[in-house]
C-alpha cells in the first residue's frame, strides 16, 4: 500500500522536502502539502526589494507555483491550515481557510515546516491599521497595497536588524520620510557595535532618521483606528505607516500542543537527519527549528532561507529512505544599505568572551581592488581569533561594491576550523581588478597573526 507524507507548510523547507521525496520515491509515497497562504516556494528575502521596486512581484519571487508542483505529482492544498496533530493516531486535522470545512489526514511520515512569525510586542495600538509585519508574500502584498492606495508620507520602522534596514531603504525609495527606531546603541546587533556604527552612518547618509538606544512605548491611533504616530522614550514620531522589524519567532504552537519538544528559543529540536527528537516519523526544518552552531557549539534559532532549503532537502532524503545529515551553521549572512555591503559570520566579540574564549580582535581598512586600480572602493574587515588555539572565531565586513561576499571565505575557514595563520596563507585568487595581492580577508588574518605574536 502506498505510504503518505503530510507536509505542513509550503515554503522553502516544506516544498524542498516534498520535491525531494517525490523525485526519490515517485509513486511509492503520496505527498500532501498543506499551505494556509496563497503562495508556495517563494523568496521571503526578496520582499524588501519588491517593495522598493527593484524586482517585480509577487510572481518573480515564486520559484515554483502550486500548479507546477501538482504537475510533478505533489498534492498541494492551498488555503488549508493544519489545526492539530495527533501523534498517537498519526493524523493531522486541517481546515479550509475560506470555507471552514475540515478534513483529517493520516500519515506515515510528517514534515513540519511552519516557519516563523514576526514578533509583535504587546503595546497600545499595535493592532491598528497601518501597522505591518513583513514575513510572507501576503504580508508584502498588503503593505504595497497600503502604500499605493493611501500614499503615506511618513514611515517608522521599529527594529534595526536585516529586515528593518532593508525595509527602511525600500520605504525611502518609495518616497516616504523614514525613521528607524531601535533599542540597541547601534543598528544590526548581529555586528559588533563599532561595525554597527558604520551601518548607522550609511543609513543617515541616505536620509533615514536613525534613533538608537530608545524604546517604543506605544502607537498612537487616530479616529479611523489608523496608526498616526509612534511614542518613544525620546519623543513622538509621526507615522502614517509602521513596519515591525523586531525579528521573528518560531511558529511551533501546533507542534508544541502535540507534545513535540522545543528548545530555549521555542524552535523544534531535531537530530542531524531533521527528525524531531523522540519521534522517528516526524521531521521538521526551516524557520520553525533550532540549528546547531558549529562555532559556539550551542542550539540557536537562525531563520534563513539557505538553511531552510538545505534542511528540507535533508529531511526529504531521509523520508524517502536515503541517508543525509544537516551539519549545522556558522551564522553567515549578508545584506546591503544602498551601496554599502555588510557581511558577517561566526561570533561577535561579546559572544566569544561570554563563551570563555580569550579573544584577539583586529580591524583593518583596505580596498576592494588593488589600490591603484580604477573603481576601487573602501572596505573595513574585523576579525577575531582565540589566543589559545589561534582558531578563527568570527569576522565582519562592511564596504562598497565587491566587499560583502568575501565573508564567504571567512565562513569556509570557520567551517573548517582554520587558524588565522592558515587563513593568511590560503591560496586565494589575485588580479588587480579584483583584489590587492593580499586579499582583504588575508590582510585581516595577517593582522590577527601579528597581534597573537
Amino acid at each position: 500500500m502506498t505510504e503518505r507524507l503530510v507536509v505542513i507548510g509550503g515554503d522553502a523547507a516544506g516544498m524542498s522536502a516534498a520535491a525531494v521525496v517525490k523525485r526519490q520515491a515517485a509513486d511509492a509515497l503520496e505527498v500532501v502539502v498543506l499551505e494556509r497562504g496563497h503562495h508556495v516556494s517563494y523568496s521571503a528575502c526578496g520582499i524588501p526589494y519588491w517593495v522598493s521596486g527593484d524586482v517585480e512581484g509577487p510572481d518573480r519571487l515564486v520559484a515554483r507555483t502550486a500548479a507546477e508542483h501538482r504537475r510533478n505529482g505533489i498534492d498541494v492544498r492551498m488555503r488549508t491550515e493544519a489545526t492539530s496533530i495527533d501523534l498517537s493516531a498519526a493524523t493531522v486535522e486541517a481546515r479550509d481557510v475560506d470555507s471552514g470545512s475540515r478534513v483529517q489526514l493520516g500519515y506515515d511520515s510528517l514534515m513540519i515546516a511552519t516557519g516563523a512569525v514576526p514578533r509583535r510586542p504587546d503595546l497600545p495600538g499595535i493592532d491598528a491599521a497601518g501597522v505591518h509585519g513583513v514575513q510572507t508574500l501576503d504580508d508584502g502584498e498588503r503593505l504595497l497595497h497600503r502604500i499605493e492606495s493611501e500614499q503615506p508620507r511618513t514611515a517608522v520602522v521599529v527594529g534595526g536588524g536585516y529586515i528593518g534596514l532593508e525595509m527602511a531603504e525600500a520605504c525611502l525609495r518609495r518616497g516616504l520620510s523614514v525613521s528607524l527606531v531601535d533599542m540597541a546603541d547601534e543598528p544590526m546587533t548581529t555586528l559588533d557595535p563599532p561595525v554597527g556604527a558604520l551601518v548607522r552612518e550609511a543609513m543617515q547618509d541616505i536620509g533615514v532618521d536613525v534613533r538608537t538606544g530608545i524604546a517604543v512605548s506605544g502607537l498612537e491611533v487616530d479616529a479611523r483606528a489608523h496608526v498616526c504616530a509612534v511614542a518613544t522614550d525620546d519623543g513622538v514620531l509621526s507615522a502614517d505607516l509602521v513596519i515591525l522589524a523586531l525579528g521573528v519567532q518560531p511558529l511551533t504552537e501546533l507542534a508544541s500542543a502535540a507534545g513535540l519538544p522545543t528548545g530555549l528559543s521555542g524552535g523544534l529540536r531535531t537530530d542531524a537527519t531533521m527528525r524531531v527528537d523522540g519521534s522517528s516519523q516526524v521531521f521538521a526544518a526551516g524557520d520553525c527549528v533550532e540549528s546547531w552552531d558549529r562555532v559556539s557549539e550551542s542550539w540557536l534559532h537562525v531563520p534563513l532561507g539557505t538553511h531552510a532549503n538545505k534542511q528540507g532537502r535533508v529531511a526529504g532524503l531521509n523520508i524517502a529512505g536515503r541517508h543525509a545529515t544537516f551539519p549545522g551553521v556558522v551564522r553567515t549572512a549578508v545584506t546591503k544599505v544602498c551601496d554599502l555591503e555588510i557581511g558577517r559570520t561566526g561570533l561577535r566579540e561579546a559572544d566569544a568572551r561570554r563563551l570563555g574564549f580569550d579573544v584577539v580582535g583586529v580591524t583593518i581598512e583596505t580596498t576592494t581592488k588593488a589600490g591603484y586600480f580604477p573603481g576601487t572602493q573602501p572596505m573595513t574587515v574585523t576579525m577575531m581569533a582565540d589566543r589559545a588555539t589561534r582558531r578563527l572565531l568570527g569576522a565582519q565586513i562592511v564596504g562598497r561594491e565587491g566587499s560583502a561576499k568575501r565573508i564567504d571565505t571567512c565562513a569556509m575557514a570557520l567551517w573548517s576550523q582554520l587558524t588565522v595563520d592558515e587563513l593568511m596563507m590560503s591560496d586565494l585568487a589575485y588580479a588587480p581588478p579584483f583584489s590587492s595581492v593580499w586579499d582583504p580577508v588575508q590582510v585581516a588574518a595577517r593582522a590577527a597573526v601579528a597581534e597573537l605574536g
